[in-house]
């Protein structure tokens, strides 16, 4: 498999080339990434590529990564969601260096602030956060600047060390970096450091009632932290200018290089965290793991292997541009991970019941069948037959159109591992619908006994009805309708994205655990189920149907 990240020549990976060039010049001789998510939701595909890139730079050149959360939104995080992103990265195989929280840095930030406002470099303003967007001005104007932007040195420090000191409500005062009004770069002009939140942090409690702003945490956290490659998404470019800004400034002999790429885009999915919360919040799915998540945890549950997701990292590369991938493609690498691991096993869906009705009377043969015919090494597994067995409804029609190759009236079709059967009969329900199958087998035709007669076309699977294990199957289809998408990213999602049936697996299946994987003949490759799925009552979902039309 190809994997773009160890290409050094590969125009999908400029950061290499920059990290190469820094260590050849001697600006840095020790690479030091980190993964900094923000603790107020789960994961999801998008921060998988920057985990995969982050980590395996990092290991590329012998460096380190810091596990960093940005926690200075007390507002909106959770110990949970700091629980399962470090469950996420775990569970994708990586180990990090550090694990560091902005709160470890308050004190340090808010020094660093104080020397700032020393410096006059910033200072307290008293409007409100209107206000200040409405001065802030236009890409073809210039901003205003507040009336309390020349407020002396003396003046800005009593009032940051009275805001930090719980003296004024939220909203009253902010601290704002004394820049540029008239900056062609909007981020420039008098942005925003420090603001007041009266709220309870996970970690510091109620230690501190003023928190940073992201813009400025984010810096400094690199500049303590000894950071050398700020790898982030293109949203941050604008607000590069700033982050040098800071770094130049700070206090500390490390100077963080800032770096942009291109986010992940995805099919048919939201990669929004926002957007995600809000489709938990409002019962569209059922949590941050409902399997039709993009979410890590989600994609766990559903079936997803560690090595498929970051394989599908690794190829779509790092660039620079913004691009929409299709989201077969991390399907296709699922399948290309579990196709020679995965046993093979038979599972009916919508069963529908048939009576062998040559075939004696409280007989259970056991039958020969390989567990993964593209490897070999898995060895054999039994399978029991005997005269009454389940095949999937689809599988039978009564007035079937040509070149349908399955049961119907008088048709003959070879049963998987098993022998020829043609069907003679049929019994319906009160409401019409075919209810039973009667057919009759032919004892020559055991699979592997070297039959060389009659030729058919169909091959039916199925699951021996005495001894067939009850089980759920839950079908998975696109959570968005991408030809839907709107202004309302609500009204896009796909009502049928999730179908559940229940019918039986082999006999064999009754003592699966939590997160085994099969491929089930013809029906796809399908997971037990981490959250439903017991003893008495199996669950399994559907990771990926066996083909796709998408190519690489």
């Amino acid at each position: 498999m190809i994997n773009p990240m160890s290409d050094v020549n590969s125009s999908s990976n400029f950061i290499k080339h920059i990290v190469k060039k820094d260590l050849a010049e001697g600006t840095y001789n020790h690479v030091v990434t980190r993964f900094p998510p923000e603790p107020n939701g789960y994961l999801h595909i998008g921060h998988a590529k920057s985990i995969v890139l982050n980590f395996e730079l990092a290991d590329e050149f012998d460096g380190t990564t810091n596990l960093r959360f940005d926690d200075t939104n007390p507002l909106k995080e959770d110990q949970e969601y700091i629980d399962a992103i470090k469950e996420d990265i775990a569970w994708l195989g990586y180990e990090w260096e550090n694990l560091c929280y902005a709160s470890n840095y308050f004190e340090e930030m808010y020094e660093q602030a104080k020397k700032l406002i020393r410096q006059d470099d910033a200072y307290v303003d008293d409007l409100n956060q209107d206000e200040i967007r409405n001065m802030r001005g236009t890409f073809e104007e210039p901003g205003q600047e507040s009336p309390h932007r020349n407020r002396s040195v003396e003046e800005n420090l009593k009032l940051f060390e009275e805001m930090k000191d719980g003296k004024y409500g939220n909203g009253e005062k902010v601290l704002r970096a004394k820049i540029d009004m008239a900056s062609p770069n909007i981020n420039m002009r008098d942005p925003v450091m420090y603001r007041i939140s009266h709220a309870t942090h996970h970690h510091t409690g109620d230690t501190w009632c003023i928190y940073p702003m992201y813009t400025y945490a984010h810096p400094m956290e690199d500049v303590i932290e000894g950071v050398t490659h700020s790898i982030c998404t293109l949203e941050f470019q604008d607000q590069r200018p700033f982050y040098d800004w800071v770094v130049a400034h700070a206090d500390h002999p490390a100077k963080p290089k800032q770096i942009e790429f291109a986010r992940l885009n995805l099919t048919n999915t939201v990669m929004s965290k926002r957007k995600l919360k809000q489709l938990v919040d409002e019962s569209y799915v059922d949590g941050w793991d409902d399997p039709r998540m993009p979410t890590i945890s989600g994609l766990r549950r559903r079936g997803f292997t560690p090595e498929s997701i970051k394989q599908f990292c690794r190829e779509i590369g790092v660039a620079k541009a913004d691009n929409l991938v299709d989201f077969r493609m991390l399907e296709h690498f699922v399948r290309e991970d579990l196709k020679m691991d995965a046993p093979r096993t038979m599972s009916v869906l919508k069963p529908l019941k048939v009576v062998i009705t040559n075939y004696p009377e409280g007989q259970v043969e056991w039958l020969d069948a390989d567990v993964n015919p593209e490897n070999p090494e898995m060895g054999t597994r039994k399978i029991p037959f005997s005269r009454e067995i389940y095949i999937e409804q689809e599988d039978f029609m009564e007035d079937p159109p040509k070149k349908y190759f399955r049961l119907f009236p008088g048709n003959e079709v070879r049963l998987k591992h098993a022998y020829f059967i043609k069907c003679n009969d049929f019994v319906k329900d009160d409401d019409g619908n075919v209810v039973e199958l009667h057919c009759t087998y032919d004892p020559e035709t055991k699979s592997g006994s070297g039959f060389e007669g009659r030729k058919v076309k169909g091959t039916l699977h199925f699951v021996e009805a005495t001894k067939a294990v009850p089980a759920e199957f839950r079908l998975y289809d696109s959570l968005i309708d991408d030809e839907k998408s709107g202004d309302d990213f609500l009204e896009a999602v796909n009502p049928d994205s999730l179908e559940v049936t229940h019918g039986f697996v082999e006999e064999n299946m009754k003592h699966v655990f939590s997160q085994d994987k099969f491929q089930f003949f013809r029906h796809g490759y399908f997971n037990v189920d981490s959250k439903d799925s017991r003893k008495d009552h199996l669950v399994f979902n559907r990771i990926v149907s066996l083909k796709s039309s998408f190519k690489l």
